[in-house]
């Protein structure tokens, strides 16, 4: 195999490589005979079929099994050859067009990872923002959580349903007089005020009693989900069969028990534990940006342009993504774009700190140990189907990208963790407000747009921060794939549903009450995203 360099700047490289014919056929002659015992053709014993009428039968799919070996086997010389360490997969094409018994010339093209200096990791200052949790917080969980487990009572014969009652009834729905398919129901049972049901159906309940029959009139939404019921009026003959008040909730050990817990004090217990978490999993959150902030202004070196184009276009696809969902999708789009070379640069912050991660915990003998590499496959499997277990079990064996990827997050956390042991902490306690508006203050990322709301115990963040964000738990792949962070669970707010009003379960008005839908195969409103 003959080899040229063709290019050499910065980062991309490019060769030609030659392979001989000669070569080629060795790879044939070996092919051959290897498969010459298997082959059976009527008169000849079985591996007694001359290597010429094979070269006959099955010449031309050996000949191109024998080209692709040969290519996959100059590549993979090239890179050990010249001890190149690719940033992606590199390109690799035929030039010109291969003549069966010729020379095969191939253009190899890639770019390869910097050398990345050693970073420095001395001096390291954080500081960790803690907040204890207070009996009143725990509180307000407990009273939140006993206002979820509503305890439902029937309300005296006379009493007219209000708002915040719930109404049991069965129904028949028509459109021109027609019943049409999940219009019919029995037993359906609907909170009034929690805007389940198609506009207006649930206004119209108020003020009925147990043993009523009413029809109301109701118009389906424009946007509804079956075409013919979508802008048509309906009527909904009703016949009320219950009509109930909810009674408040006790706290007590009776209340935990109902949770499948053993007291109060269980419960109670359990609430605090979970508010600690998610309080110190914003400290990490704030900890691990201020200390990326120092490791990305402590380091400036050139990165691979393909692995910057990858990530950002992940970061676009899911903004793009986000947009499609805004009030307006067009002008959040528009605005986006007007942004997009910010979010390029995120996207290289991103790559460099992956490298540096890397390089961090390369030079460190930071390592995922094998049992902990199980572990994470097991866990990923469990999401899958008995059935489809054993395959991805295959995959990520036979992938070692796939391997990487599920590697990389817990990689990642342990290498910030080092570094965490390696930093001079001083400890500050604020309060939840303060440490949410110390995690969105102005980090490089934040401009103040594009803000979009988490739920109620976490920060509001921008677009960009959010990408920042991202920027700092996923940088691209790096070098061996070990940095690839990964967004971690303690480290991202959670996102709450958006503020807009729950929908109507396919004008639904029962909980968990399958069959009984007034209009059972789309909903009257769309739920938030």
């Amino acid at each position: 195999m003959q080899t040229v360099e063709t290019l050499n700047e910065g980062l991309k490289r490019a060769y030609t490589l030659k392979i001989t014919a000669k070569d080629i056929d060795k790879k044939v002659d070996a092919e051959v005979k290897r498969v010459a015992p298997q082959v059976r053709m009527p008169g000849f014993r079985p591996g007694k079929v001359p290597t010429n009428l094979i070269r006959k039968m099955h010449g031309e799919a050996i000949a191109q099994d024998a080209l692709n070996s040969s290519i996959q086997e100059g590549v993979q010389k090239l890179i050990a050859d010249n001890k190149l360490r690719p940033a992606v997969s590199p390109s690799v094409s035929l030039e010109g067009e291969y003549a069966p018994g010729g020379d095969a010339e191939i253009k190899v093209e890639l770019e390869v990872l910097p050398d990345v200096p050693t970073p420095s990791i001395d001096g390291l200052k954080l500081e960790r923002l803690t907040v204890p949790v207070s009996d009143d917080e725990v509180n307000e969980q407990l009273k939140q959580l006993a206002g979820q487990q509503k305890a439902w009572t029937d309300a005296p014969a006379k009493h007219k349903a209000a708002t915040g009652d719930q109404v049991t009834m069965d129904f028949v729905g028509t459109v021109d007089g027609v019943a049409f398919d999940g219009g019919t129901g029995e037993g359906m049972s609907v909170e009034i005020g929690t805007g389940r049901l198609i506009p207006g159906f649930e206004d119209q309940l108020v003020g009925v009693k147990t043993g009523d029959e009413k029809t109301i009139d109701v118009t389906f939404p424009a946007d509804y989900g079956v075409a013919d019921l979508a802008d048509k009026p309906a009527q909904f003959a009703l016949k009320i069969t219950a009509v109930k008040t909810a009674g408040e909730t006790e706290i007590n050990d009776d209340f935990a028990k109902t949770l499948g817990l053993q007291s109060l004090e269980q419960l109670t217990g359990l609430l605090k534990g979970q508010l600690e978490q998610q309080l110190g999993g914003l400290t990490r959150t704030y900890m691990k940006r201020k200390l990326l902030d120092q490791l990305a202004a402590g380091h400036d070196f050139e990165v691979p342009p393909s692995m910057v184009e990858a990530e950002f276009d992940q970061i676009w696809h899911q903004l793009q993504h986000e947009a499609e969902h805004e009030a307006d999708p067009a002008a959040a789009k528009a605005e986006l774009d007007a942004e997009r070379e910010d979010y390029v640069k995120i996207a290289e912050r991103r790559v460099r700190l992956g490298l540096l991660l890397s390089e961090i915990g390369t030079a460190n003998g930071v390592e995922v140990t094998p049992n902990e590499m199980n572990q994470l496959i097991a866990q990923a499997a469990a999401q899958y189907s008995p059935n489809d277990r054993e395959r991805f079990y295959q995959y990520v064996r036979n992938e070692p990208m796939a391997a990487a990827q599920l590697r990389a997050p817990l990689f990642e956390d342990k290498v910030v963790d080092f570094l965490f042991d390696k930093a001079e902490i001083s400890d500050r306690e604020v309060t939840r407000e303060e440490l949410e508006a110390a995690i969105e203050s102005d980090d490089g990322f934040d401009t103040g747009t594009h803000t979009h709301d988490h739920d109620n115990h976490k920060p509001r963040k921008s677009k960009k921060a959010d990408a920042g964000e991202k920027a700092e738990k996923k940088p691209a792949k790096a070098k061996k794939a070990d940095a690839e962070p990964a967004a971690e669970a303690e480290a991202e707010p959670a996102k709450k549903p958006g503020a807009k009003k729950a929908p109507a379960k396919k004008a639904e008005a029962a909980e968990g009450e399958a069959e009984a839908k007034p209009a059972k195969k789309a909903p009257a409103k769309k739920k938030a995203d």
